[in-house]
């Protein structure tokens, strides 16, 4: 069973960044939509280190924003 049915990851979409604090910024198209702060920073940074390659690390980004998108997001 595959989860990207869609192949929307393959284009990789997502990318994340990391502050001084280890604060981790989630970016969706060039846009931020989610911060992680804490324990959910380091738990999802740990997981990101471990991902075998960046498709696994593009459904971590995906899993960690949620359900932000409710169709206006385009625009």
């Amino acid at each position: 069973m595959s989860i990207d049915k869609r192949n929307q990851l393959g284009h990789e979409p997502f990318r994340y960044r990391v502050s001084k604090q280890e604060t981790v910024f989630i970016d969706y198209e060039g846009r931020q939509v989610t911060t992680l702060k804490g324990k959910q920073a380091q738990k999802f940074l740990a997981r990101a280190a471990n991902a075998t390659d960046e498709k696994e690390r593009q459904l971590l980004m995906a899993k960690a924003t949620g359900n932000f998108k409710r169709g206006n997001e385009r625009g």
